[in-house]
């Protein structure tokens, strides 16, 4: 599998990084960046890597299926994630997802159909101090409200066009 040069160049730095053996904790941030790369993670990708950190590709599938955060469809260009654990939920993080989804038009962990937008509730971002908390793609926002959450959508959807 052949991945763009700055991929490339990060992965051979991060196998590097490890001692001669050690290349399989290399697993998950070379899964997390070639998803960011490629959109989500293919059987190929599990294949490469598992071959680049010199494990199985069935260790690495298992590596895929426990954390949520690597996925195995395309998301959308902004993948919207909403806080709903304890101190979130608290503070209308439910509410928050429920308004997402209807102004989306898309349930939990599914794309619109352009391809823009995915959701996915999520458990505990470590902002419990300004719940509710979501993230857009890796960009935290805080104590968002229904009318936040909009006016963060509506942006998103004007720097698309």
């Amino acid at each position: 599998m052949i991945f763009p040069p700055e991929l490339e160049a990060r992965f051979d730095k991060m196998l590097k990084a490890y001692p001669e053996g050690r290349q399989r904790s290399a697993v998950i941030p070379m899964l997390m960046y070639a998803q960011d790369a490629i959109g989500m993670v293919t059987p190929e990708l599990v294949q490469e890597v598992a071959r680049r950190c010199g494990v199985t590709a069935l260790q690495v599938d298992e590596v895929v299926g426990y954390y949520t955060m690597l996925h195995r469809k395309p998301f959308g260009r902004h993948h919207i994630q909403v806080c709903t654990n304890i101190s979130c939920m608290l503070r209308g993080g439910e509410e928050l997802l429920a308004h997402a989804s209807k102004r989306l038009g898309i349930g939990n962990r599914e794309a619109t159909a352009d391809g823009q937008f995915s959701l996915e509730e999520v458990e505990c971002i470590g902002a419990c101090s300004w719940a509710p908390a979501l993230i857009d793609n890796y960009e935290f926002h805080h104590s968002v409200t229904p009318e936040k959450l909009d006016q963060l959508i509506d942006s998103l959807q004007k720097k698309a066009q």
